[in-house]
């Protein structure tokens, strides 16, 4: 697995801005095209998708995944609901707004985050036709 950098993930389909959404520690392929988080891999789509810069490899289902934003301003557009922190990366977040503590108002813990094994999507995406 290549590096891992702090991002906020927020799934597009069916939910238009309002999507569940994720902060968490994400790590990248070689190639930086796909990140791997909660099981998926996520690629970067070059031509734009409806609403997403991100599609799942398996489902094809798009994501906004964007670096966390330090003022909280995360949701995409006009979005609303409370954003899921990963309790493993909940103090690399708190660092990066300077903050103590988390807004509850805003922001929520998870604690069922899953690891992401990236040889599996190496292989559905090298697979011969």
């Amino acid at each position: 697995m290549g590096k891992r950098r702090l991002m906020y993930i927020e799934l597009k389909a069916d939910y238009g801005d309002s999507g569940p959404a994720w902060i968490s520690n994400v790590s990248f392929s070689k190639s930086g095209e796909t990140i791997y988080f909660n099981g998926r891999a996520l690629k970067r789509m070059h031509r734009g998708g409806i609403a997403g810069n991100y599609s799942d490899l398996e489902s094809g289902n798009e994501y906004w995944v964007s670096g966390v934003k330090k003022k909280g301003t995360n949701r995409h557009w006009a979005g609303t609901g409370k954003i899921q922190i990963d309790m493993n990366a909940l103090s690399d977040f708190l660092q990066h707004i300077g903050q103590r503590e988390l807004d509850t108002t805003q922001y929520q813990i998870c604690t069922d985050i899953q690891l992401t094994d990236p040889q599996k999507f190496y292989e559905i995406e090298n697979q011969k036709l």
